[in-house]
């Protein structure tokens, strides 16, 4: 069986679960800043590319103006320290601090950060919730199933006490939310994240770099580095939700047009999240 087969065949048993679990209590979801939410990758040491990267929404860096390599936009412009990126950077930290703040629902503790383990001893999908992942050898290794409840405001909050590791042919999919209005999928990783699966969805923030090993699909989020670079080898990064297969997405919300009714049809998550106020100034003082 192929890996595209044997994917397949995981995602429908995660499907078949799910349908008897009852969706817990939603969080508000943090607000992305719309200078933030305008961009599908952010860096504040620069962005480097390998390749040809195709991007829906601005890609950009600030305050270090660097940005190389060649790109393919469905959406945006380049943004080399203007001001829409320097407050997409004020907005960012805000986000992190909403990401970061309040108690976790669930705890994977240090030396076991295997987000596949936990998931396969808690019914083969992760309910939405935070969840606080201690520092461990790999994060993510196969297949991870986010599984919404029917929940529309669903909220994920993934926070990685050091490095977010997403090793290869690994792959997240997020099911059953209703119409995924209010939905919000966050991996906030403290020192690094390293960003070698197949599929990805949600937004991505780290501290420090933010590195893909190529060919990486991420959609409905963003990758977004704080303080050091990001890194893209011909990968597929969107702010919008876009199409991946066969089946549609909307960017401001799910587009349930393919007539499969739910909770069976396989959803990515759109965020369509939009306006802040930040007091923190970001820029006095260069990184």
């Amino acid at each position: 069986m192929s890996k595209k087969h044997q994917f397949h065949a995981a995602m429908w048993t995660a499907l078949g679960a799910a349908f008897a679990f009852a969706p817990s209590q939603g969080m508000a979801a943090p607000v992305l800043g719309s200078s933030l939410a305008s961009f599908a990758v952010l860096g504040a040491q620069g962005v480097t590319n390998v390749g040809t990267s195709t991007i829906g929404g601005n890609l950009g860096s600030a305050p270090n103006a660097s940005v190389g390599g060649g790109y393919v936009f469905t959406s945006g412009t380049l943004q080399a320290n203007t001001a829409l990126a320097q407050q997409a950077q004020i907005d960012l930290d805000a986000a992190i601090g909403a990401v970061t703040s309040g108690a976790a629902d669930f705890t994977i503790a240090a030396g076991n950060g295997n987000l596949d383990a936990y998931q396969a001893a808690h019914g083969g999908f992760l309910a939405p919730g935070t969840y606080d992942v201690g520092a461990g050898t790999s994060n993510l290794l196969t297949n991870l199933f986010l599984n919404g409840g029917n929940d529309s405001n669903a909220v994920w909050r993934f926070r990685f006490s050091s490095t977010f590791i997403m090793s290869e042919n690994s792959n997240v999919s997020v099911f059953n939310v209703g119409t995924g209005a209010g939905v919000g999928i966050y991996w906030f990783a403290e020192s690094a994240a390293t960003l070698d699966g197949d599929t990805l969805v949600g937004n991505v923030f780290a501290r420090q770099t933010i590195s893909s090993n190529g060919d990486l699909t991420l959609r409905c989020g963003r990758l977004a580095s704080a303080e050091a670079q990001v890194t893209l080898i011909h990968d597929t990064i969107s702010q919008g939700c876009g199409v991946l297969g066969d089946i549609g997405f909307g960017s401001g919300g799910f587009d349930q047009g393919n007539g499969v009714p739910e909770p069976t049809t396989l959803l990515l998550a759109g965020l369509g999240l939009a306006g802040t106020l930040v007091s923190r100034k970001k820029f006095s003082t260069p990184r």
